[in-house]
């Protein structure tokens, strides 16, 4: 068995949900209860969340094989784009990712992503080996503080991890980070800097609060704080600005080191705004519920949101030129 995202179960034909997005990747997630304890996480050992919880997504039981067959299908027909597997940490953990990358590729093609939480160069190695296109080491927390509290890990063995990783994989590693754990937006934005410089693609997601967790009380982030961050991950990312051309103040970003014009004319096109990270992932509502505030748009936002969310950018940075 496997466990498939709901809106993955929708689009595979498992079930049938009313949803105005659908995913343009099939998310798959292997494992229950994490030996980790990340506060954030429903999986986290010590959590009481549901175990068919991941962030605020439930997730579906499906047998494997019929997940292939009708990923194959899927692919074949246009429906999806690529495979991103969720993997819980646990003991058999890399033999479940291996299993689950073969059994899927021996009928078909589909990119393949794999998100885990590795122990060592060997499991990273393993996994390099696997015929995973894409390998994910989240690093979630954008400075060692932050880190320590939430992830109770090392950050120096994650970014040792994650520089390993490019060298086995240039060009094809990835990492999550989550905006609204306790860090300053400056730290996000040179973190994102470093993750760039190191040829890592970068996926941002906004904290969000899931019950039974520890950090169950904590709030979102502000939604002018994660424009913010949104639009420096896509100036640095695109090769725009550079994070020593931006302006804090305390802590806070005051300015990208453009003059209006240019930075709105960077934003008209509303990238930006819409889910990063690894290609042809779009993460419908991870962060956020149908009909509420969108953190990550799922698609192309038409005129008025880009119109809105540059100005939510705008009216909080100081004048610039």
């Amino acid at each position: 068995m496997i466990r498939i995202s709901a809106g993955t179960a929708h689009i595979l034909g498992f079930c049938h949900i009313n949803t105005d997005v659908l995913p343009t990747t099939a998310y798959l997630m292997t494992g229950e209860r994490c030996i980790y304890n990340c506060g954030f996480c429903p999986q986290s050992r010590t959590a009481s969340s549901r175990p068919n919880l991941l962030s605020r997504i439930t997730w579906l039981d499906a047998d494997l094989e019929d997940v292939a067959k009708n990923i194959t299908t899927a692919f074949d027909a246009g429906r999806i784009k690529r495979v991103c597997l969720q993997a819980v940490s646990g003991s058999q953990t890399l033999t479940s990712i291996k299993h689950i990358i073969s059994t899927i590729k021996r009928s078909s093609n589909v990119p393949f992503c794999v998100s885990a939480r590795l122990k060592n160069s060997n499991e990273l190695k393993s996994l390099a080996d696997s015929n995973a296109d894409r390998i994910t080491v989240a690093l979630d927390a954008a400075s060692p503080k932050v880190f320590g509290e939430v992830k109770n890990g090392s950050w120096e063995k994650t970014l040792e991890m994650l520089t390993n990783a490019v060298k086995l994989q240039p060009g094809r590693i990835s990492t999550h980070l989550i905006v609204g754990l306790g860090e300053t937006e400056e730290e996000m934005v040179r973190i994102i800097q470093q993750m760039r410089d190191m040829g890592i693609t970068t996926g941002l997601f906004a904290f969000t609060p899931v019950p039974g967790t520890r950090m169950a009380l904590f709030s979102p982030p502000k939604l002018d704080s994660y424009r913010r961050i949104q639009v420096a991950r896509y100036l640095i990312e695109e090769g725009l600005i550079l994070a020593s051309q931006c302006k804090f103040n305390s802590g806070l970003l005051t300015s990208f080191g453009l003059n209006r014009v240019v930075l709105k004319k960077c934003l008209v096109n509303g990238k930006a705004f819409q889910t990063s990270g690894c290609p042809d992932c779009n993460r419908p509502y991870y962060n956020e519920r149908p009909g509420g505030v969108l953190y990550n748009y799922p698609s192309e936002l038409t005129p008025g949101e880009i119109e809105a969310a540059i100005y939510t950018v705008l009216f909080s940075l100081e004048e610039e030129g």
